[in-house]
């Protein structure tokens, strides 16, 4: 098992971060090694983490198909190849090897239509039309307005949000036309109350690989407090770098990690706070957070966090704050994209998920099926025309 999963981190080192690793010897030691390059292969994140899942239940012999065959269909399966969700072994075998499931089932096709359908829709009109903005304020303009500070980092909010919710529904909705179910690995996350809840409702799956096995490995919270402060902020200073080799994925990941431990301290005192308060709290600590998440550099973060708290820039030149009056003009954008952008921010927290909408779509009176089948149709048309004629961007989630 130890060889095997050295034999997948060193892949996943070598292909992900030995440019990281030059560029960190570089700026020390002030040497000029030449980066090398290397073509980062599709999914190594998630392949590679499942493939130690996979050793590891094998050691604690929790699974028994050990053919190559049941081994490689485990690791490959594509509808979660590329951006997972992380599958455990046993949630998903049985399920390739029940009788039920080897033949076309077509109400899990339409379901599986639907769903895809909502995560496409989710990808092309919502997440690449704020991709655009986040671009705009985090990559080309030189300095920000505070307005448009919290614009830019409130469009990568609402990006990454629907470009991995948008995945997530896609890979399921895929699945399902073969019968297959995959875990659940989004759950309305700008819902959350706390930062607890929202690890419990994003990326669901890496939560429960890392919980599963780094964190109880490490002896969870069965020694003693500071060990378990210590192990919570390592798995998030992990998490953070697994994301990518840059020390800003790093800095997300720890302030995660400090954010959990300091709501670990407040839930002993027993003090609480009311659902908007604690909601607000959480949702801005979040969209903070994703500015360092989204930027290129620590200089890119610092542009966007200065406009946002009207800090002065990195060249001591202070922002303005109220200015209304043309506050999105650098965005060729109007005032009304910035509402916008709040309502479907809001409804995040208030609307159902993807997945009780389908079903209930799903469960529609047979004499509106056709209807909905018709919508549906027209829908994937519109989809299709769109990613054609206007340019999109890759899942934000394909570059780990």
């Amino acid at each position: 098992m130890s060889f095997g999963i050295a034999l997948n981190v060193l892949a996943l080192g070598y292909f992900k971060y030995t440019d990281f690793l030059i560029d960190n010897v570089n700026a020390i030691f002030h040497t000029k090694a030449p980066r090398m390059n290397i073509a980062l292969p599709l999914a190594i994140s998630f392949f590679t983490f499942q493939q130690i899942a996979y050793l590891v239940d094998c050691y604690k012999r929790l699974v028994k198909d050990y053919d190559f065959l049941s081994y490689a269909l485990f690791v490959s399966f594509f509808p979660q190849l590329i951006a997972g969700p992380i599958v455990a072994h046993y949630e998903m075998m049985p399920q390739f090897i029940k009788k039920s499931n080897l033949v076309k089932n077509y109400r899990n096709i339409f379901h599986g239509i639907i769903l895809f359908n909502i995560g496409l829709f989710k990808k092309v009109v919502i997440a690449d039309t704020f991709a655009r903005y986040a671009t705009i304020g985090f990559d080309d303009l030189p300095s920000l307005t505070f307005w448009g500070g919290w614009f830019s980092s409130l469009s990568y909010t609402a990006q990454i949000y629907f470009d991995f919710s948008g995945y997530c529904d896609m890979a399921t909705g895929c699945a399902r036309m073969f019968n297959i179910c995959l875990p659940i690995n989004f759950n309305s996350p700008y819902k959350a109350l706390n930062i607890q809840d929202f690890w419990r409702r994003w990326h669901i799956t890496l939560s429960r690989f890392l919980r599963d096995y780094l964190y109880i490995p490490l002896g969870g919270s069965r020694k003693g407090e500071l060990r378990t402060y210590v192990n919570i902020f390592l798995i998030f200073f992990i998490g953070g770098l697994w994301h990518g080799a840059a020390w800003t994925f790093v800095a997300w990941g720890c302030l995660h990690g400090l954010a959990n431990m300091v709501y670990r301290l407040w839930k002993k005192t027993g003090c609480t706070l009311n659902k908007f308060a604690a909601w607000f709290i959480t949702f801005n600590f979040i969209n903070v957070t994703w500015v360092f998440f989204r930027a290129k550099s620590f200089a890119a973060a610092q542009k966007v966090l200065s406009a946002m708290f009207c800090l002065p820039s990195a060249d001591g030149s202070a922002k303005p704050v109220w200015k209304l009056k043309g506050f999105l003009k650098p965005f060729h954008a109007k005032p009304k994209m910035f509402i916008t952008l709040l309502i479907i921010i809001a409804l995040c927290t208030v609307l159902p998920n993807a997945a009780d909408i389908s079903n209930r779509l799903l469960n529609v009176p047979d004499n509106r099926k056709r209807c909905l089948a018709f919508a549906l149709a027209v829908l994937s048309l519109f989809l299709l025309a769109k990613m054609i004629v206007v340019p999109y961007s890759e899942f934000i989630y394909f570059n780990f």
